[in-house]
């Protein structure tokens, strides 16, 4: 699948808003204006010309915008993001929590001085799809957690409180079972990713294929993450694509968006947002709705074949500092096509952990096809600014690099 390009997403390139300096020669003056100007004129003219050109040459060798900067630090473990707004790590190897998207503990928005309260933005699990592996065969379990295993569903459980945790992990309404693993944030062996450097931003794209398939299913599928980090934003964009290598009725991919939280009774976070329940202005959940456990099909849920699809897909938390109670920003996923999210949950699971998972596609694909989702994610002062983001990105699926530029699909 290669759909054509839609809109150029790049952001100015640094020089674009410098101001010009117009220097009027002397010999443009017409001679009649000359015999009206006084040697004091002259002088204070001469004097301000001077000044202008020194400045003018000041202005041009220091641009008023050279603040802006991308720049990413190779080393043998992590890759190191730094723009003049944001720091982030993107693992190669020994992640300190998952291996896939943005680092635990590792996002900055320099601004504020705050960091995500989760383990990691934008978090990737396994392909999936709904149905039953209750008959699968003994020799799939792996219970080191590579390859395929049986899904902890409800069902699948006869100890009284691995039963519970299934229930609070993942409900009782929407059975689905993995179809290629391993579940990457977890099992993914070391990756090489490629880093682009272009003039006003930098971007990383990972890959990996899927190593183990369910019985009956071929092991290869491709999973690429592109993340891009602009100047002068306090946001990065983001596209996971899936290439393939089998046939399902409703093929997904199950991710993070933006991150899970991790708290105290909600000590790291004082609200939600989402913008796809509650009406036109959407839902803002405060954090005491976190104290105690929930299903993800109990509140907060959403599912592509029981809610309508909404005009805008944000996904949000509100940081505050554990010590002191401070506020900090907003830190929010838009999915900028809302009808890629075949399902969504806010939940509360045991241990002090608000998961936000989001499977993307849901649909029928055969082998050789591909689907995709695009996302910004970043931090906001308010939620009137994400929209207006949302609103500018609105309706993409891909997203594209090189050192030239970078771009958004359709």
């Amino acid at each position: 699948m290669r759909p054509a390009r839609a809109s150029r997403g790049a952001v100015e390139p640094p020089g674009s808003n410098e101001a010009e300096w117009k220097v009027v020669p002397p010999d443009t003056l017409t001679g009649r204006h000359r015999m009206r100007v006084s040697r004091t004129s002259i002088t204070r003219l001469s004097t301000s010309l001077a000044i202008a050109i020194a400045f003018a040459e000041s202005a041009r060798a220091q641009p008023a915008n050279e603040a802006r900067y991308a720049r990413a630090t190779e080393e043998d473990r992590a890759i190191k993001i730094e723009t003049d707004r944001l720091e982030a790590v993107i693992p190669r190897k020994a992640p300190r929590h998952w291996m896939t998207g943005i680092e635990k503990g590792s996002f900055l928005d320099k601004a504020t001085g705050f960091r995500e309260a989760g383990d990691g933005l934008m978090v990737v699990d396994w392909l999936m799809e709904p149905g039953s592996d209750a008959h699968w065969p003994d020799e799939v379990i792996a219970p080191d957690g590579d390859g395929v295993l049986r899904y902890r569903w409800y069902e699948n459980e006869t100890d009284p409180e691995r039963r519970h945790y299934a229930v609070m992990a993942h409900g009782t309404s929407h059975r689905k079972r993995m179809v290629e693993g391993p579940q990457l944030c977890h099992r993914m062996k070391p990756v090489r990713p490629e880093v682009i450097r272009g003039r006003d931003f930098v971007a990383v794209r990972t890959t990996y294929r899927f190593e183990y398939a369910a019985p009956g299913r071929k092991a290869g599928s491709r999973w690429t993450q592109l993340v891009v980090f602009p100047a002068g934003e306090r946001f990065f964009l983001l596209m996971d694509q899936v290439d393939s290598v089998n046939d399902s009725p409703e093929l997904f991919l199950r991710n993070d968006t933006p991150g899970c939280i991790r708290h105290e009774k909600g000590d790291t976070f004082s609200q939600v947002y989402l913008s796809y329940l509650g009406g036109a202005n959407g839902l803002r959940i405060p954090s005491s709705e976190f104290l105690a456990p929930f299903p993800p099909d109990a509140k907060f849920g959403y599912r592509r074949d029981t809610n309508r699809v909404p005009e805008q897909f944000i996904r949000a938390y509100r940081l505050r500092d554990p010590k002191s109670g401070k506020a900090g920003p907003w830190l929010a996923g838009l999915t900028l096509e809302p009808s890629v999210v075949y399902e969504a949950w806010c939940s509360q699971r045991p241990g002090g952990i608000v998961v936000m998972i989001e499977e993307i596609h849901g649909r029928p694909v055969k082998a050789g096809g591909s689907f995709r989702a695009a996302h910004v994610v970043g931090y906001f002062d308010t939620i009137q600014e994400m929209h207006r983001v949302y609103d500018r990105y609105k309706g993409h699926t891909g997203l594209a690099a090189d050192p030239a530029h970078w771009e958004l699909l359709k």
